[in-house]
């Protein structure tokens, strides 16, 4: 018979247990759950990080170029706007790599964010540009070209070959159970863009039927997530097409949208496109996180995005902090002609110069009074209010 003593234990454990599945959901999180999360929150403003010195997510996250004094100066002046999060990328790689160290690398990264008062969004996979990643030493920027250096999490190879899954498998559980309770990460991007093929740029690289592969792999890759029992929500954002009924959407849209517990999209078009969008979204009766705007060439501005994230409390996540070596201030359009003998009319992303000087001073003073970081005077609220 077993003692009094262990009776107890075993029925502590029990209930333990019981209470730990009732607090984490294994599956997606119902409507009101997702509203109740979300309204323990800030308005969400921010922008997807990777400091200057990093071309892409393997340089900025390895041992040897892991640059905490850089990532500290940038993150505070994300925090000088009023900025509570950031969008950051990791990368499958880097778990194999060195587990442990990748785990201290990001307790280093969290402590730094937390001082700052910024919450990120992890993103765990990511199906852009170069779909053949390596370890080690990155490349240089190639001259010109917006993001020339960016890597595909996982690359081609791996997506491509089901022996590699149990890899990737004990990658997610791995980084996501380290920090499932850390109340210092905000969310989880399980997969960004997943069906991007990346035509004019690798597109003839990529496998034929990638967009089938991932449609297999992205639900398990949330499984993935949900088994190692996070108590903040997963989401993948939809980023293209037309979204106003499920029959107009695609199947990866679909997938994404039924997964996600709550729901972030991208939009890099006029305010009135991303309004258009956030209205579509909205029968989900789940929050709304836009998690990549603002390309000033294509009629995406801070001044018109935010405002309308604003009225309809959407958080709103940009593209892009300091300019660096991922060169995104770019256009796209330099992968057919690189800017290597001119400069853009216009940056295409971007906040800061790598000094950290504003790229455009009035906008800086537009977020921050957006963020309510700077407040605006009375007297000037009033003769708005007068002349409407």
């Amino acid at each position: 018979m077993l003692s009094i003593r262990k009776t107890v234990q075993v029925f502590l454990s029990i209930v333990f247990l019981a209470i730990a599945a009732v607090a984490v959901p294994s599956v997606k999180w119902t409507d009101q759950q997702a509203k109740d999360w979300y309204d323990k929150q800030p308005w969400l403003v921010g922008s997807n990080f990777n400091p200057a010195s990093a071309i892409n997510e393997l340089e900025m996250w390895q041992a040897d170029s892991f640059d905490p004094k850089r990532i500290n100066l940038e993150l505070g002046w994300a925090q000088s706007l009023g900025m509570n999060t950031m969008r950051v990328y990791l990368h499958d790689l880097l778990w194999q790599q060195d587990a442990e160290g990748f785990k201290r690398r990001l307790d280093t990264f969290l402590s730094i964010a937390a001082k700052h008062g910024i919450r990120p969004i992890f993103v765990l996979f990511d199906s852009c540009w170069d779909p053949d990643p390596k370890l080690g030493k990155q490349r240089a920027p190639r001259p010109g070209v917006h993001n020339s250096g960016w890597m595909q999490s996982p690359g081609r190879a791996a997506l491509q070959n089901p022996a590699e899954y149990l890899r990737l498998e004990a990658y997610v559980k791995g980084v996501v159970g380290a920090l499932a309770h850390d109340r210092r990460v905000l969310a989880w991007d399980i997969w960004n863009e997943p069906d991007n093929t990346n035509q004019g740029s690798y597109g003839h690289l990529e496998p034929k039927n990638k967009v089938n592969l991932v449609l297999a792999l992205l639900p398990k890759a949330f499984a993935w997530a949900r088994a190692a029992g996070p108590e903040q929500p997963v989401t993948s954002a939809v980023w293209k097409g037309d979204w106003s009924s499920p029959e107009k959407m695609d199947e990866m849209d679909r997938l994404q949208i039924n997964l996600s517990d709550v729901i972030t999209f991208h939009n890099y078009d006029s305010p009135t496109e991303l309004e258009k969008r956030i209205r579509w979204l909205k029968r989900y009766n789940r929050p709304l996180i836009c998690t990549e705007y603002m390309a000033r060439g294509n009629g995406s501005f801070f001044m018109g995005g935010l405002m309308v994230g604003k009225v309809h409390n959407v958080g709103m996540i940009n593209w892009g902090l300091v300019q660096g070596k991922s060169q995104t201030h770019l256009p796209w359009d330099s992968w057919e002609r690189p800017y290597v003998d001119r400069e853009p009319s216009i940056w295409f992303h971007e906040v800061f110069r790598t000094d950290g000087q504003p790229y455009i001073p009035e906008e800086v003073a537009f977020i921050k009074r957006m963020t309510g970081k700077v407040k605006v005077p009375a007297s000037n609220r009033r003769r708005a209010t007068a002349s409407r």
